[in-house]
């Protein structure tokens, strides 16, 4: 069973940080609609909801994915790059407790989940505006023990790896090229976004199902064409905060 841990936007939702947009008016009852049907997709594609109530002071609490990484066999709590993110990770914390083994970053170690890529036992972590290389060695060393095995991956013009990279099938990779390296995945199958939609890298696989922006049709065409199945979802005014599909749950095994 896969349990999905999200949490309500909050209210303060235009107050969120931003690094390559330009801010603009998000209106909290749309993007409250459209979390509430990425919930329903994600309770239709098998997901357990654990659902968090929305963080009255908090603006970007909706985006738990940064809060923490959860692998089969344990969990590390982040230590945000943005500070005004630090105190999400405490009822993130909190919940996971219950299911994995807790490990966490610590100072000077900065690093948000978005930044952090699974496949099988590798795992890629993006040097970012929000993730540090303390941060990427102290989470190698976490995880070395458990038999993975952590690389740096540079990160340019976008906020986090996973705004470049994600995955899309079992060793089958959408990317932006031009945010990423491509060179840092050799022996993985590449799926380039449309040039015309540079922000279409980020997709969530739940299951063998592709949840996927809406706004993105045609590089949802071009993952249909590999023979996905793609399932679309309208997130754009969390798009407006820099979100995307990845950023809105953290989705794991259920294990006790």
């Amino acid at each position: 069973m896969l349990v999905a841990v999200t949490r309500d936007v909050s209210p303060a939702i235009g107050r969120c940080e931003l690094t390559h947009i330009r801010r603009q008016t998000i209106t909290l009852n749309t993007a409250r609609v459209q979390h509430r049907l990425y919930e329903r997709s994600l309770a239709e594609l098998g997901c357990r909801l654990h659902q968090l109530p929305a963080e009255e002071e908090l603006p970007d609490s909706v985006f738990v994915e940064d809060a923490a990484i959860v692998l089969d066999e344990l969990a590390v709590i982040t230590r945000p790059g943005a500070e005004s993110r630090r105190p999400e990770t405490r009822p993130i914390a909190d919940l996971l407790a219950p299911y994995r083994k807790l490990f966490r970053i610590q100072q000077p170690g900065t690093m948000d989940g978005g930044d952090v890529l699974q496949t099988g036992k590798t795992v890629f972590a993006g040097l970012s505006t929000r993730t540090n290389l303390e941060a990427i060695d102290q989470l190698r060393a976490v995880l070395s023990p458990f038999g993975y095995t952590v690389h740096a991956v540079q990160v340019k013009g976008c906020l986090h790896l996973k705004s470049a990279v994600t995955a899309v099938a079992e060793d089958t990779l959408l990317m932006n090229p031009e945010w990423v390296d491509e060179e840092a995945f050799k022996g993985k199958e590449i799926i380039r976004v449309d040039p015309a939609e540079p922000r279409g890298a980020n997709a969530l696989l739940v299951g063998r199902t592709v949840l996927y922006p809406a706004a993105y049709s045609r590089t949802r065409r071009r993952l249909e064409d590999q023979g996905l199945t793609v399932r679309t979802v309208d997130l754009s005014e969390l798009a407006k905060a820099e979100g995307g599909v990845t950023c809105c749950s953290l989705i794991f095994d259920y294990r006790q």
